[in-house]
């Protein structure tokens, strides 16, 4: 990441329960370097870099011995701060939006690279869980990722019968929306 033209930022976020890195490169190839402690988030990131061709590092301590809660909100909000300052506006699309099935699953997302924060979260998880993964924890990740992006986010679970299906295709959508618009 030693190119100046690229548009990358390293974020480091320290508080009372968690201490996280991230580092992105919005120009990348879609590599994933990750531990955050939660193997379903990490698979969940690793679509968002897959789809939406952005190299990311997330490196988190948190306070897993309670629950994922702050980690999740953590990572959202360390990885919305790194998209804010790697982000060039100038010519960039702005929006973008994707639609993703996986099996039985299809969701829809729209992104505005706005400056203004604003999340339309539209999820009916058919389980709660998945593994031992509190799926609603992924309505914090968002909240805090389009807090700290300045950007605006429509997520749509349209159909699915399965959570890991449903997360999955609105994470692989996000990442192809996001790359779309930047």
């Amino acid at each position: 990441m030693s190119d100046n033209t690229q548009r990358q930022a390293s974020i480091e976020r320290n508080t009372n329960e968690t201490q996280i890195s991230v580092a992105v490169n919005l120009d990348g190839t879609g590599k994933l370097n990750c531990d955050t402690g939660l193997p379903f988030l990490d698979h969940m990131l690793d679509q968002i870099a897959r789809h939406g061709l952005i190299d990311i590092e997330v490196k988190a301590v948190g306070d897993l011995q309670i629950d994922a809660h702050h980690t999740v909100e953590d990572i959202g909000i360390t990885l919305g701060q790194a998209f804010a300052k790697a982000l060039d506006k100038t010519g960039i699309r702005r929006y973008g939006h994707a639609y993703v099935p996986l099996d039985e699953a299809l969701s829809r997302v729209v992104v505005d690279f706005s400056g203004r924060p604003g999340l339309e979260y539209h999820v009916k998880f058919v389980k709660g869980t998945v593994g031992n993964f509190d799926v609603d924890l992924f309505h914090e990740f968002f909240q805090g990722f389009v807090n700290h992006a300045l950007m605006t986010l429509h997520i749509d679970n349209l159909r699915g019968k399965n959570a890991h299906h449903q997360i999955e295709t609105i994470f692989k959508a996000f990442g192809r929306a996001v790359r779309m618009a930047v």
